[in-house]
C-alpha cells in the first residue's frame, strides 16, 4: 500500500502543473534539437528542485526519498531528457561532493550546482570498464603534494556543458577495485580536462553525452573525496538511491505512454467502433496498466524503506529491474496500438519508444541487476511485506 502525506500530494501536484505548463511544451524540441536544456534546468534550480535530497544550509530542502521519486516520476513524465539531467545533477553529480568533500568545496560547488549555476557529473564508464568497474584504466598518481589524472571517461552524462566533474580513477596499478578513489575535478581552474566526442543518441537526446580526456590533471589534495580507496563502498554507498530514482523515472514514461495509448485508443475508430473497445486493444491497455501499477507499488515501498533508513540492495536491484523492463514493454505496446502513427514524429509516442531504452543500462544493465539479485534468493515473506 502507498500512502502519501498531504505535503507529499500537495508536492507533486505542483510539480506536476509546472511540467504541463513548462516542460511538456518543450519536451519535442529539446529532443529535435538534441540540446542541454538550459531554461528549464535553471528554472529547476531557482525553483529549488536540484536541491531535494540535500539539507537547507546548502540550498537544498531536505526532502525524503519517497518526496524525490515524486519529483523525478512527473519530471519524466513529461520529458525523459529533462528528468535525466536533473538527476545526474541533483543526485550523482553532488552527491560524492556533500558526501565527502569539505565544507569549502561544499560551498565553492554544491551550493552554486544546486541553484544550477554550475552543471556536474559523475565519470566512472570507460570503453573497456562499464559494468566492469575493476578494469577501469583512469590513474591517479601522487606528484608532490599533489595527484596527477591519466585517462579517459565515455558516456558520460552532461560531459559537454559540465563545470564539475566527479571522476573515479585507481591510484595504484593493482587491478582490483579496492584502489578506486574519487577526484573532483574543476574544468575552469584544472588543465588538461577536455571534451571528446560527443555522442550522438538516438534517446533522451536532450541529456547530452560524451567523452572526457584527462591529460596530466593536476587535482589539490583537498579534492581527494573521501581518501585514496574505498571509492566503490562510496558508490556503492548511493546505488540503491540511483536505482530506485531510475524505477521513478520510468514509472513517470511510463504512464505517459499508457495515458497517450488510451486516448488514442478512445478516439480511433476501426470497424465501427473506438479501437479500444476490441478486446485485442483492450487487452494491451489492461496488461499495461497492470505493469505500470505493480512497479509503480515496487518502487514507492522501496524509497520508503530507504527513508526508514534500511538496507535494501536487492529490493533496489528488483525494483529497478522491474520498471526499467516494465517502461520498455508499455512503450513498445503503447507504439503498437498508435499502429503506423507510432512511427510518426508528430505524435510523441514515437520518443517514449526511444528514450524508455535509456533506462536499461543507467543504474546496472539488467544482466547485472540479476546478478546482484541471484546473490541471496532467500524469501523472507515477513521482511517482503513488512
Amino acid at each position: 500500500m502507498i500512502a502519501f502525506t498531504p505535503e507529499q500530494e500537495e508536492f507533486r501536484k505542483a510539480v506536476a502543473r509546472l511540467v504541463d505548463a513548462e516542460v511538456v511544451p518543450a519536451a519535442e524540441a529539446i529532443d529535435e534539437r538534441a540540446e542541454f536544456p538550459w531554461t528549464l534546468f535553471k528554472r529547476l534550480g531557482e525553483l529549488g528542485y536540484l536541491g531535494l535530497r540535500y539539507p537547507a544550509a546548502y540550498g537544498g530542502a531536505d526532502a525524503d526519498m519517497v518526496t524525490y521519486c515524486l519529483f523525478a516520476e512527473e519530471l519524466a513524465r513529461g520529458s525523459l531528457s529533462v528528468a535525466a539531467t536533473v538527476a545526474m545533477q541533483s543526485l550523482m553529480g553532488t552527491y560524492f561532493i556533500y558526501k565527502y568533500g569539505t565544507e569549502e568545496l561544499r560551498r565553492k560547488y554544491l551550493v552554486p550546482a544546486l541553484r544550477g549555476d554550475l552543471v556536474a557529473t559523475f565519470a566512472l564508464t570507460e570503453p573497456g570498464a562499464g559494468s566492469d568497474v575493476a578494469n577501469i584504466t583512469t590513474r591517479a598518481e601522487r606528484r608532490g603534494d599533489r595527484w596527477v589524472l591519466r585517462g579517459g571517461k565515455t558516456w558520460v552524462t552532461n560531459a559537454p556543458v559540465a563545470d564539475v566533474l566527479t571522476v573515479a580513477a585507481k591510484t595504484s596499478a593493482e587491478r582490483g577495485m579496492k584502489n578506486i578513489a574519487l577526484f573532483l575535478l574543476d574544468r575552469s581552474a584544472m588543465r588538461g580536462i577536455a571534451l571528446g566526442k560527443s555522442i550522438d543518441k538516438m534517446a533522451v537526446r536532450g541529456s547530452v553525452t560524451g567523452e572526457i580526456r584527462l591529460d596530466d590533471v593536476e587535482v589539490p589534495p583537498e579534492y581527494l573525496l573521501g581518501g585514496e580507496t574505498g571509492g566503490v563502498e562510496k558508490i556503492g554507498s548511493v546505488l540503491s538511491e540511483i536505482r530506485v530514482m531510475t524505477a521513478a523515472i520510468s514509472v513517470g514514461i511510463a504512464r505517459a505512454a499508457y495515458t497517450a495509448a488510451l486516448a488514442y485508443a478512445r478516439e480511433r475508430v476501426a470497424f465501427g467502433k473506438p479501437i479500444v473497445e476490441h478486446q485485442a486493444i483492450g487487452f494491451k491497455l489492461a496488461d499495461m496498466l497492470t505493469r505500470l501499477h505493480a512497479a509503480t507499488l515496487m518502487t514507492y515501498q522501496a524509497a520508503a524503506r530507504l527513508d526508514a533508513g534500511r538496507a535494501i540492495t536487492r529490493e533496489a536491484a528488483m525494483v529497478k529491474l522491474f520498471a526499467s523492463e516494465m517502461a520498455v514493454r508499455v512503450t513498445d505496446e503503447a507504439a503498437r496500438i498508435f499502429a503506423s502513427y507510432g512511427l510518426a514524429m508528430e505524435y510523441p509516442i514515437q520518443r517514449y519508444f526511444r528514450d524508455a531504452r535509456f533506462l536499461l543500462p543507467g543504474g546496472g544493465t539488467s544482466e547485472i541487476l540479476r546478478v546482484v539479485i541471484d546473490r541471496d534468493l532467500d524469501w523472507d515473506r515477513g521482511q517482503a511485506f513488512a
